[in-house]
């Protein structure tokens, strides 16, 4: 089916892939997983931030990786459904997987209460593009290496991933979806750039305190 105009049953069909892509993006793992562990809801200390770093401010690494894991691989399942159901379609794909992104930031079922998204976008960038992934995932590594700080490693992977996008891509439609993606990332971390500029931003691993 051709995507191209988005129009007819196939703006029907596109419109239904981004509610669902969505509706799996709200699927709150940092919550989910504190609730299967006996923790507090991460709303409640250290950043308030639903993610997988302010969960492991309990000291539960465990939690805190199953956190990761699931908040990135909802975004990566949205896009590879996608991808496997429309193989030609790469800007729907992308467009879902923003969808996705925005559930997580803005998600429904908890009270549109998100987080920042690093690891949906994380999830996202890969299953479009497995070179997209790495070599933002890369990025992320090395910043968090020299700054110790989760919140520098992610604005800076969010700096580099349209310029990743489009040597992958090239100026196709589907840079579009990854740099909003990208601001929005950027933008949600503005609380964590002011702190970062006062030297008073908290290092990866440090414990849960009050909000």
């Amino acid at each position: 089916m051709d995507f191209g105009a988005f129009d007819g049953v196939a703006a029907w069909i596109a419109g239904g892939a981004l509610v669902a892509g969505y509706l799996v993006g709200s699927l709150s793992f940092a919550v989910l997983v504190s609730r299967a562990y006996g923790l507090p809801d991460p709303h409640t200390y250290g950043s308030g931030n639903p993610g997988a770093t302010n969960v492991l401010r309990t000291g539960r690494k465990a939690a805190a990786a199953w956190t990761l894991a699931g908040d990135a691989v909802k975004g990566a399942v949205a896009v590879a459904v996608a991808r496997w159901l429309w193989p030609d379609a790469m800007l729907l794909a992308s467009l879902v997987g923003f969808a996705a992104f925005v559930g997580h930031l803005w998600p429904v079922w908890f009270r549109f209460a998100g987080g920042k998204g690093v690891a949906t976008a994380a999830g996202v960038l890969l299953a479009l593009d497995w070179r997209l992934g790495l070599a933002v995932a890369a990025v992320w590594v090395v910043a968090a290496k020299g700054s110790k700080m989760s919140s520098i490693a992610s604005i800076s992977a969010a700096t580099a991933a349209p310029f990743v996008a489009a040597w992958v891509f090239g100026l196709g439609p589907e840079l579009l979806p990854i740099t909003a993606m990208a601001v929005l990332l950027v933008v949600r971390h503005r609380e964590n750039i002011r702190k970062i500029l006062a030297g008073t931003e908290s290092r990866i691993g440090s414990k849960a305190s009050g909000r």
